[in-house]
């Protein structure tokens, strides 16, 4: 059997669009993975969908589907994406409605959902990971909890012939596990190559991380052509052997460091990486370079999956008023330092003082704090207050008092921000397998 070629579309919901039009119209593909979701993206998704019940998906999803439908359909690639965010099912629809906008004739999206545990988690108290609290402490500031799906939700709609699998959370890798499960008929308790698989989606799931983006460091670790970087694919054999490689012609890197990089990425404990689908095991992973860009990965095993099941709650977390205010020339830093001084004097006045913030000269010691930046002379700072706040009243007075310095600071203040954003906070908790129902829905035009 001729070996199963998977892309990566897109590492987060911001990612380029242009180098998944390349993959899907140059790579030979089987897939091709939009993986979208970060820890608190479908909380803010859901607060999306509280105005607008048609909304609550990734807000690139039509633009992203009108740029690889074409190649996709006309290729007889799968797509697979956890756009689907907080409204799989209203994402389905914009797919469909993307395709009757392309002219095409036919299209099959499966919209797999079950991931929102919500109402359980409001009858059921249960502990918080990394926390002596428990869900009961999140009462009245819940906006979401969604939990991990593993690869075995969505072989049913990988099994119906879809064109587009949409999905809400899923675990990051069981998005590239799943099709070379259905592809090769691989068992849930083959854990050899439920390793390899899962291995296949950590190296990938980052798109441009594995190829060179994110480690370029001129001089020491040089990436070519950065501006062009190409987004990675993976060539996995029926027996999990896998090649990482990119397309001829983009730019950057596929090699063992960048693919060490990515494979210790998020990583806490190589022999135990918990998955829905398996405890993989990357202890024993071994990394050979076979040519420019193309790197075997080899090695990979794995245990029996655990019991339960992680979910992300996210919740109202308060929110941050800020602001920032610009000193360039001579004497920048001590006119910095006394921005900093006075604002803190305010803070004071508002009885904001004892609450979390950050009052800091950007380009001094915003990243490391003051010993780094003890000697420097600048030739212009920034000043940055950021305090976090119950209230919205309370943020906004931050960022009025560093609006002020204008006329009632240093000399030569200017380029005055401000801003005020409510905080989105992720927690985590485990649940039983049977809290969580997977289903399927098909669409089609």
């Amino acid at each position: 059997m001729k070996s199963y070629r998977i892309g990566s579309g897109a590492g987060y919901s911001g990612d380029r669009i242009d180098p998944a039009q390349d993959l899907a119209e140059r790579g030979e593909l089987d897939a091709l993975v939009f993986e979208c979701l970060a820890e608190r993206t479908i909380a803010l998704a859901q607060l999306r969908r509280a105005q607008d019940p048609l909304q609550g998906y990734d807000p690139l999803l039509k633009e992203r589907m009108r740029a690889v439908l074409p190649a996709c359909v006309k290729r007889r690639i799968t797509v697979i994406t956890n756009m689907g965010a907080a409204n799989p099912l209203a994402a389905g629809d914009a797919v469909l409605q993307v395709a009757r906008e392309l002219g095409l004739s036919r299209l099959r999206v499966a919209v797999v959902t079950g991931d929102d545990v919500l109402p359980w988690m409001r009858e059921h108290d249960v502990p918080l990971l990394d926390s002596d609290q428990t869900v009961r402490s999140l009462d009245g500031r819940l906006i979401s909890a969604n939990a991990y799906l593993g690869a075995d939700a969505l072989l049913s709609a990988l099994q119906s012939g879809a064109d587009v699998v949409i999905t809400g959370r899923v675990a990051d890798p069981a998005l590239f596990l799943a099709p070379l499960m259905q592809h090769f008929g691989w068992k849930a308790d083959d854990w050899q190559r439920m390793g390899q698989g899962i291995v296949v989606g950590h190296l990938l799931e980052c798109a441009a991380q594995v190829s060179g983006g994110y480690i370029a460091d001129p001089g020491y670790v040089d990436v070519p052509e950065l501006a062009e970087v190409g987004f990675p694919l993976a060539e996995v054999s029926a027996d999990g052997q896998i090649v990482i490689t990119k397309l001829a012609g983009t730019g950057g890197r596929i090699d063992r460091l960048t693919c060490t990089a990515q494979l210790l990425y998020e990583l806490e404990d190589p022999s135990r990486y918990l998955q829905p689908d398996v405890v993989a095991d990357f202890s024993a992973v071994r990394l050979t370079e076979q040519g420019r860009d193309r790197v075997r990965v080899e090695g990979a095993t794995g245990h029996p999956r655990p019991h339960s099941l992680k979910v992300t709650l996210g919740y109202r977390d308060g929110y941050i008023g800020e602001g920032q205010i610009s000193y360039a020339g001579p004497g920048a830093r001590a006119r910095g330092e006394l921005a900093l001084a006075v604002l803190k004097r305010r803070l004071q006045r508002l009885g904001l003082d004892a609450l979390e913030h950050r009052a800091e000269l950007i380009g001094v010691n915003a990243m490391h704090g003051p010993a780094l930046g003890a000697d420097r002379e600048p030739y212009e700072v920034r000043v940055r207050l950021a305090v976090r706040t119950a209230t919205r009243a309370q943020a906004e007075e931050v960022g009025r008092e560093v609006e002020a310095m204008y006329l009632n600071g240093p000399a030569g203040g200017g380029g005055v921000t401000q801003s005020v954003r409510e905080v989105v906070a992720a927690a985590s908790a485990l649940i039983p397998r049977d809290a969580v129902g997977p289903e399927c829905h098909i669409l089609e035009l």
